[in-house]
């Protein structure tokens, strides 16, 4: 089956299907470097351009909608305006009701933050949910946790959000079960003899002196928050976020060696590896740092994605026959 992504970011959710046997034929992706990002890594077409320009009749015909639609709007860490976000970013959403009632496909799958759940006292869902039920969708919802769903040691916690045309379909799907984490942070790091010397913290950081004092172990990810350091002590990485690359307040730090000059944040890299993207995943060396933590931040748990999608297929597979 043929899926069409849209706010597609680096094509974490296009993995996922794609791992479980689905087929991404195009993307929509209006940031640039997430697009060069995409470009470097998927063969499939890649538009660039705002979704509000995108004519239905200029995307193929596909089977499953793909959307991790702006979740700036709906974030505790954002406005929290919802449909009223003043960016216009909530009313994307509408976008993708244009798109799937002139597109029409058999299934859909959205993922968010969790707090869209509870936005605007559950209005906002309530509306996303309306909207899906009047266009014939039978909607099946629930908030995963990475570390509980992917075997990813990150405390990532999203709502995915399954709809089908067809009511048996729907019927037979059911989220995946929780399974066992057995990956452990040091599975997620890099070489430390790899690792250049910009993502190490000297004494010429104005906290150096709280870090040295704090952050002690690579069992344990750290984070400043602007006047103190705070140990995530559950043994898992703390929420990776979009504007890790934008201060030294939010990017995990950890210290390898225990000693005063190891103490360093994660590379974009391992922030890719903590939303479980594969190995041969290719970073742009023409995209900065700061985008691509932004990219990471932005994205999903693939393992988790692939999980659902495979419960998705299974729903389906007695209607393919």
């Amino acid at each position: 089956m043929k899926c069409a992504s849209f706010f597609a970011g680096v094509g974490g959710i296009d993995i996922g299907f794609d791992n479980a046997g689905f087929e991404t034929i195009y993307a929509n992706e209006l940031d640039k470097f997430a697009a060069t990002t995409l470009k470097e890594n998927f063969k499939f077409t890649i538009d660039n351009r705002d979704i509000r320009d995108v004519k239905s009749s200029e995307i193929p015909d596909f089977d499953i909608m793909l959307a991790g639609f702006p979740c700036q709007a709906f974030s505790v860490a954002g406005y929290r305006q919802g449909f009223d976000d003043e960016k216009g970013r909530g009313n994307l959403f509408f976008e993708l009701e244009r798109i799937f009632t002139d597109k029409q496909p058999p299934i859909i799958f959205l993922e968010n933050v969790k707090n869209l759940v509870n936005h605007d006292k559950g209005n906002t869902f309530k509306v996303i949910l309306d909207t899906l039920h009047k266009h014939g969708y039978h909607v099946a919802h629930s908030v995963l946790n990475a570390s509980e769903y992917g075997n990813i040691p990150q405390n990532r916690e999203r709502i995915y959000i399954v709809c089908f045309k067809d009511k048996q379909a729907f019927e037979r799907f059911k989220f995946p079960d929780p399974i066992p984490l057995i990956t452990e942070i040091k599975d997620m790091l890099e070489d430390e003899k790899t690792i250049e010397s910009r993502y190490f913290y000297t004494e010429k950081t104005p906290f150096f002196n709280q870090l040295v004092e704090d952050v002690t172990d690579a069992e344990t990810l750290y984070q400043w928050r602007r006047q103190y350091v705070r140990a995530n002590k559950s043994n898992l990485c703390p929420t990776l976020t979009a504007n890790m690359g934008t201060g030294g307040h939010n990017v995990p730090l950890l210290n390898v060696q225990k000693k005063p000059d190891t103490i360093r944040k994660l590379t974009p890299r391992e922030c890719f590896n903590f939303q479980g993207y594969p190995k041969n995943y290719k970073l742009p060396k023409d995209v900065s740092n700061a985008n691509l933590y932004k990219q990471a931040g932005n994205s999903v748990v693939i393992p988790v994605i692939e999980r659902i999608a495979q419960q998705i297929k299974e729903a389906i597979e007695p209607t393919q026959k």
